[in-house]
């Protein structure tokens, strides 16, 4: 079975089902069929694909991708904490959790794997691209599950900062709760009516403008959103009220959204952990 390189793990690909060369080759390109031919394909098993392999539909075969290019996310990332079971660190703005679309090297997990050696560290939950602040990683494939499960059931105390235009006209603090929807291939994710499943409490801590924001739920672009409802869009929003056009390379305007604090019980020791992000300037 194909390993872990250039700190990311082999593609699966679920197959149609006939000859796999020409079914890679009619799907990806000739770059997957080269991959074959070169014997950097494998099934299953790790059995090498060759010219010939026949498979039946549904069979699944594992190769490396081709990394796109990308434009360098010029900031550093801290780590805050590190032991044998976690790491965690201080995401800068602009650079993705994990792998997708065309981000991919450029990307908290890899850099990671790659500044740490750790070939098998997983997060266990996500930040948006654009937002900054604490994140955390297992440092082993078999601990991920045990920390995720923290975020899922909502046993993860986290606070956010955000900046955003003041308007004396909406009475904070306040509770905004929504039915927040994310739909596959759009950009915004919308308020619709019904039983609401997210939930954030908003407080103005600064008379400049600066806010607290404390989830009780962990929707996409949540905070992003209740915001926007509140005729308060986040500085620097490109989805939020309104979609802009997205600059690849254009760290001028970061999105002023940062995940200050993250506590909760540890799921293997029982103690109580809390990582604050240290990021300063604006926040402060």
């Amino acid at each position: 079975m194909l390993g872990v390189r250039d700190a990311l793990g082999p593609a699966r690909v679920r197959l149609y089902g006939g000859p796999v060369l020409a079914e890679l080759d009619a799907r990806f390109g000739t770059a997957a069929g080269r991959k074959v031919l070169a014997g950097e394909v494998v099934d299953s098993r790790g059995a090498v694909i060759d010219r010939d392999t026949v498979l039946p539909p549904g069979s699944f075969v594992h190769l490396y991708r081709d990394l796109p290019d990308e434009v360098p996310v010029p900031f550093e990332m801290p780590v805050l904490y590190r032991d044998d079971d976690i790491v965690v660190a201080d995401k800068p703005h602009f650079l993705a959790t994990m792998p997708r679309g065309r981000h991919v090297a450029q990307t908290a997990l890899v850099r990671l794997r790659c500044e740490l050696g750790l070939p098998e560290l997983s997060p266990a939950h996500r930040l948006d691209r654009l937002t900054a602040g604490v994140l955390l990683f297992t440092t082993r494939r078999e601990l991920r599950g045990r920390y995720q499960t923290l975020f899922a059931r909502g046993l993860v105390h986290k606070t956010y900062l955000a900046r955003a235009a003041v308007d004396p006209t909406v009475a904070l603090p306040r509770v905004v709760r929504s039915r927040i929807v994310k739909r596959r291939g759009q950009l915004q994710a919308v308020c619709e009516p019904g039983e609401p499943n997210a939930e954030t409490l908003v407080e103005l801590i600064s008379p400049q403008g600066l806010y607290r924001l404390t989830p009780r739920t962990g929707r996409t672009h949540q905070l992003r959103v209740h915001m926007a409802s509140l005729g308060l869009p986040i500085t620097g929003d490109p989805l939020y009220p309104k979609v802009l056009q997205d600059v690849d390379g254009d760290f001028s305007s970061p999105l002023q959204l940062l995940a200050k604090r993250i506590e909760f019980d540890d799921p293997l020791t029982g103690s109580r952990r809390e990582f604050i992000s240290r990021r300063e300037g604006i926040w402060s």
